[in-house]
C-alpha cells in the first residue's frame, strides 16, 4: 500500500475462493481503516466463460487509495 500514489488502483484476480477469502479480508481491514475506496468485484460474463471455462471461477478484486 505504501508503494501506490495516492488515488493509485490496484486489482488483484483471484482464482480460488481460499485466495479470493484472503484478499477480500484485507481490503475490508484497510477500509475500516479509511486508508482505502473498494470498487465492486467482477466476475467473468456468461459470453466469456462459454468461450473460456477456465475463467469461471475468477473474481477481480479492485481498490483505491485514499
Amino acid at each position: 500500500l505504501e508503494l501506490l500514489s495516492v488515488g493509485g488502483i490496484l486489482s488483484i484476480i483471484t482464482f480460488h475462493s481460499g485466495e479470493d477469502r484472503i484478499v477480500k479480508n484485507e481490503f475490508n481491514n484497510l477500509k475500516a481503516k479509511g486508508l482505502i475506496k473498494i470498487i465492486p468485484k467482477q466476475k467473468p460474463s456468461a459470453d466469456e466463460i462459454k468461450s473460456n471455462r477456465r475463467s469461471r471461477s475468477a473474481i477481480l478484486r479492485t481498490f483505491q487509495k485514499l
